[in-house]
């Protein structure tokens, strides 16, 4: 593991420490954080955003693959820790298992600055996992966020799997030099409230996501390209209300709901 004795930065897990205490308090106010809130913190390294967390929250449950800096925080925050106000898990947060911490299924925050690299896995997880969160407020790179929120008016893989399950916010860039070291590019907050499996209530998400996957396996291609392999026709696409001829970055989740109905079944006239 490289581990840059003069930051204490380990390379190897993507680590950027924020220093910018003020924007750590506007990723606290997106999340709405107060009292009788438990929050699931993401990678709290030296325990910036841990702090204002413990100031606003009933508990806080810090979760560091880190083992060195979770040794670390443990002992700087010793008295919180005592008082049982602060859970400090030693653990790779896409391992993390919220049933095991007693949380149960909209009754959690999830907060903090995630390393880049895991952001998709990260959100996939906690996104579909029972028991979820009922908001997810993080740090993510900025091209990230602004793809989920479908910012240039392009839908996206990533995008529709994210609004299938709450609803997305660009809520306010973050600058490359708020962080040690300074990442090459800027952040964003992001937000997703709403968080529940109630799209699903008439589809399954197996066969939602199979048809979005296999929409979106060649984006610049026509749908009808994309989708003939599962069965699509132009009387399917009619009966969906989407043209074949359009491209997976302009269907909306509702279109991308009532094709994937569709395709779900036996195509019939009546």
């Amino acid at each position: 593991m490289i581990h840059d004795v003069r930051t204490g930065v380990k390379k190897s897990l993507g680590q950027n420490f924020l220093k910018n205490e003020s924007t750590a308090r506007e990723l606290a106010d997106a999340a709405d954080v107060g009292r009788g809130d438990t929050v699931v913190e993401v990678g709290p390294g030296r325990g910036m955003i841990t702090k204002i967390l413990l100031e606003r929250a009933e508990r806080v449950i810090a979760v560091e693959k880190d083992e060195t800096l979770a040794a670390e925080l443990t002992h700087a925050l010793a008295a919180e820790t005592a008082a049982q106000k602060l859970v400090v898990v030693p653990a790779d947060i896409l391992q993390f298992e919220p049933k095991n911490h007693s949380l149960q299924t909209t009754h959690y925050k999830l907060i903090g600055s995630i390393p880049y690299y895991i952001t998709g896995a990260f959100l996939r997880r906690f996104l579909s996992i029972d028991p979820k969160p009922r908001m997810i407020a993080v740090i993510v790179q900025k091209e990230v966020a602004e793809r989920i929120i479908a910012k240039n008016g392009k839908e996206s893989l990533l995008s529709i799997s994210v609004k299938a399950y709450g609803a997305p916010k660009y809520v306010k860039t973050v600058k490359a030099g708020s962080f040690v070291p300074a990442p090459k590019v800027d952040s964003a907050i992001l937000t997703i409230a709403g968080i529940s499996r109630d799209f699903f209530e008439d589809i399954s998400e197996d066969a939602f996501f199979s048809v979005v996957r296999a929409g979106f396996a060649h984006p610049r291609k026509k749908l009808s390209n994309n989708l003939r392999n599962k069965g699509a026709d132009g009387p399917l696409f009619k009966k969906a209300g989407v043209s074949p001829d359009a491209r997976a970055e302009d269907l909306s989740l509702e279109d991308w709901k009532r094709l994937a109905r569709v395709l779900a079944r036996p195509f019939s006239s009546t």
